[in-house]
């Protein structure tokens, strides 16, 4: 069986999925608020633009808690 520093593809993709997207989803934090601060935005702007342009990343989070409360039985 093939392996990279003694991890097999599916352990390499796994790392990938969880790790690298969550780093990424952090940057993505951080762009939305400098989006925010350089457009001036009050309080409820920056509420709006966090709520609308991460909404898709809490659907991904929801996505992945749901499926784990469902493999606990």
């Amino acid at each position: 069986m093939n392996t990279v520093l003694g991890f097999s593809e599916q352990e390499i993709a796994s790392f990938g999925l969880t790790i690298g997207l969550a780093a990424f989803m952090i940057y993505m934090v951080f762009i939305v608020a400098q989006l925010a601060r350089e457009s001036k935005a009050g309080r409820f702007g920056t509420f709006v633009l966090f709520l609308v342009l991460t909404l898709g990343m809490i659907g991904f989070v929801a996505k992945l808690l749901i499926q784990w409360l469902l493999d606990i039985d």
